[in-house]
C-alpha cells in the first residue's frame, strides 16, 4: 500500500470518527434537560422586598410578595412588577417601601424606572394585575394590598396616574389576588378583587404553636370577608356588582383567582382558591350573571370532602382534550389540588393519579401556572413554596420556611413528574416564596419564570434549552372585544394535535403573567391551523403559520405585525 493510500485511510479514519462524535455530542445536547438559571443580579435587579417581620406576627407580613411580567411601554419585551410590602410598627420603613417597576432593556438586564413612573407607597402591597380597562393601547396597572388598593392609568409616556377614586376601585379591607376579564363581553374588562379576613393592627390577634412561642396566627381566628367583582361602565368607572353578579359569598377566605371559559360556552368563568374554606367555581350564566357551582362541580374541596387551605391557582388543558382543568396550592400534608375537566360541568379529582400529589405533600405552595417549559406541546405546572410560619423549624424537624420550587412535566396526558432537581440551579433555591409568573423576557422562544419571595430578593430563572424545540408567541389585539384580547380562546393545529390557550389577566397568587400566548411546537416547523375565538364572538382562523415567531393578531384584520423570536 502507498502512502499516499495509507494517508487516504488515515483520513477517511479521522472524517468518520468525527462524524460519529459529532453525532453523539448532537445526540447528547437534545438529551440535556431543560436548565433554569436565577439571573436577577445579572439582570441587574436590585428589589428586596420589605414585609416588615416584627415580633408581633401581624399576618400579612408571611403572605405578602407578589409580582407580575408587563410589557407597560408597549415595545414588545416584557417588562417586571414587584409589589413592596411595608411595615406595621415601623413608619420609616412603610415610607420607603415604594413598589418597583423595572424596565426591560433587550439585552439581559432591566432598568429601575420607579421614580419617574408616578407609581407611590400605597399602604401594604400584597398583589397586581395588569390590563387595558379604557382600551386606549396602553396596559394599566391595579394594586391590592391591606387597606388601600390602587389603580394606576398608563399616560403611554412612561407615567401613571392614581385614579383609585375617579374608578371607584379602592378598598378599606385585606386584598390579595386580582383579576381582569370581560364578564359579559361588551368590550371593556371587569376586575374580581379576593378579599381575606378582616385583620388590622387592631385586632391582631396572639397566636401560639406549642408552649409560649408566638407564631403567625391560622385565618380561622379572623372573621372572612367577601370578595368584590366589579362591572366596568366603560366611561373610566366601575360598579360594584357584586350581589347583583351573583358572586356575593361571605364565607370565603379568597387568596387566588383566575377567570377561565371551563364549558366553552364562550362567557368567562370564575375560579376562587379559598383559605380553610370551599373553593369557589362561579359559572357565568351569560352577560356576567354567575351561579357558585364548586361542590356540584367537585373542585370545591378535597378528596377527603374537607376544604384546604387554597393559595394559588391557574386553569389549563393538561390532557388536550380542550377542557380547562383546574389546579390549586395547599398547604403541607394536604397536597396541592389537580381537578381534570370531565365536560359537561364535572370534574374529577386527579391529584394522585396524576403524580401531583406525592410531589407535592411536603410542601406549602403559593403561586402557581401551567405553562410549556419544554416547548414540547403539552402544559406543565410550575410550583413556588414556602411555610406561612417563620419559625415552624423550631417545631418541626421535617420542615422549613424556605422550601423548594417545584417543577412538575407533563407525558403529554395529564400525568406529572417531578423534575426540578435536574434543572439547574434555579430549582435548587430554597426561599420563603409567594408569587409566581411567566414570560419570554428575551424573545428567544422559551418561558422564563418571575418568583417574589416574602423579606427577601426576588428570583429572575432563564429557561436554557427550551427552544431547543419551536413555537409560536402571539399578541391579541381586540376591535370589538376588549383591546388585550383578554379571554380570547386560541387552538393551534401542531401536527395533526391541538393545543388551547386561553388570554388570562392575573392568576396563580398575588401574580400575572405576560399576556402573550405561547406555543410549544416540538420540531415541527409550522402549524397547519390556527383559530381564535374573541370574547366578541367573532373567530379568525390562520393557515400554515412558520414556527418560531411573534405575531401580532388585530380582531378582524389578521396579522398586523410579525417578527422572529431571538433563538
Amino acid at each position: 500500500m502507498t502512502d499516499w493510500a495509507r494517508a487516504a485511510i488515515a483520513l477517511l479514519i479521522v472524517v468518520l470518527l468525527a462524524a460519529k462524535l459529532g453525532g453523539l455530542v448532537d445526540a447528547a445536547q437534545q438529551d440535556m434537560p431543560v436548565r433554569f438559571v436565577n439571573i436577577a443580579a445579572d439582570a441587574k435587579i436590585a428589589f428586596k422586598h420589605e414585609n416588615g417581620a416584627s415580633p408581633q406576627k401581624y399576618m400579612p407580613e408571611t403572605m405578602a410578595g407578589g409580582s407580575m411580567i408587563l410589557d407597560y411601554n408597549n415595545d414588545g419585551w416584557p417588562d417586571i412588577f414587584f409589589v413592596n410590602g411595608g411595615s406595621f410598627t415601623d413608619k420609616q420603613k412603610a415610607a420607603a417601601a415604594r413598589h418597583r417597576l423595572y424596565r426591560n432593556n433587550k439585552d439581559g438586564t432591566f432598568t429601575d424606572v420607579t421614580s419617574s413612573t408616578g407609581i407611590g407607597v400605597s399602604g401594604f402591597g400584597m398583589g397586581a394585575c395588569s390590563a387595558d380597562y379604557d382600551n386606549d393601547g396602553w396596559p394599566d396597572l391595579y394594586i391590592t394590598g391591606v387597606g388601600a388598593n390602587k389603580l394606576y392609568h398608563n399616560n403611554g409616556n412612561g407615567t401613571f396616574a392614581d385614579v383609585t377614586d375617579k374608578a371607584g376601585v379602592g378598598s378599606k379591607v385585606w386584598s390579595a389576588s386580582c383579576a381582569f376579564g370581560d364578564i359579559d363581553n361588551d368590550g371593556h374588562v371587569d376586575l374580581y378583587v379576593t378579599n381575606y379576613v378582616d385583620f388590622s393592627i387592631n385586632n391582631n390577634k396572639y397566636c401560639v404553636y406549642t408552649g409560649d412561642t408566638r407564631v403567625y396566627c391560622h385565618p380561622n381566628v379572623y372573621n372572612r370577608v367577601p370578595d368584590v367583582l366589579y362591572r366596568n361602565n366603560g366611561d373610566g368607572t366601575f360598579s360594584d356588582v357584586t350581589r347583583a353578579a351573583g358572586v356575593y359569598r361571605p364565607d370565603g377566605k379568597g387568596l387566588g383567582v383566575v377567570f377561565g371559559d371551563y364549558d366553552g360556552d364562550g362567557w368567562l368563568d370564575i375560579y376562587v382558591a379559598n383559605d380553610s374554606t370551599p373553593n369557589f367555581l362561579f359559572h357565568n350564566k351569560g352577560k356576567g350573571v354567575f351561579e357558585e357551582v364548586g361542590l356540584l362541580a367537585g373542585v370545591a374541596v378535597g378528596i377527603d370532602g374537607q376544604p384546604l387551605a387554597g393559595m394559588g391557582t391557574d386553569m389549563g388543558d393538561i390532557d388536550g382534550d380542550g377542557l380547562l382543568d383546574i389546579f390549586v396550592t395547599n398547604l403541607d400534608r394536604q397536597t396541592h389540588n389537580l381537578y381534570r375537566n370531565l365536560g359537561k360541568g364535572l370534574f374529577a379529582d386527579v391529584t394522585f393519579e396524576s403524580g401531583v400529589g406525592e410531589a407535592t405533600l411536603p410542601f406549602v405552595g403559593f403561586g402557581a401556572l401551567f405553562f410549556d417549559y419544554d416547548n414540547d406541546t403539552d402544559l406543565d405546572l410550575a410550583i413556588v413554596n414556602g411555610d406561612v410560619i417563620d419559625n415552624v423549624s423550631l417545631f418541626r424537624d421535617s420542615t422549613s420556611y424556605e422550601q423548594r420550587n417545584l417543577l412538575l412535566q407533563n407525558d403529554g396526558t395529564g400525568k406529572f413528574k417531578d423534575v426540578g432537581p435536574a434543572s439547574g440551579p434555579g430549582f435548587a433555591l430554597k426561599k420563603p416564596s409567594r408569587s409566581l409568573s411567566a414570560g419570554d423576557i428575551d424573545n428567544d422562544g422559551d418561558l422564563d419564570l418571575l418568583i417574589g419571595n416574602v423579606g427577601q430578593t426576588p428570583d429572575l430563572l432563564r429557561n436554557d434549552g427550551g427552544n431547543k424545540n419551536n413555537a409560536l408567541l402571539i399578541r391579541t389585539v381586540g376591535s370589538k372585544s376588549n383591546r388585550d384580547g383578554i379571554g380570547a380562546r386560541l387552538k393551534l393545529t401542531v401536527g395533526g394535535k391541538i393545543l388551547g390557550r386561553e388570554v388570562k389577566a392575573g392568576s396563580s397568587y398575588l401574580s400575572q403573567s405576560d399576556l402573550r400566548v405561547h406555543f410549544g411546537m416540538g420540531k415541527t416547523p409550522r402549524a397547519e391551523r390556527l383559530e381564535v375565538r374573541w370574547p366578541s364572538g367573532r373567530v379568525d382562523t390562520f393557515e400554515d403559520l412558520e414556527a418560531n415567531e411573534v405575531l401580532t393578531i388585530t380582531e378582524g384584520q389578521g396579522v398586523t405585525s410579525r417578527a422572529a423570536l431571538r433563538r
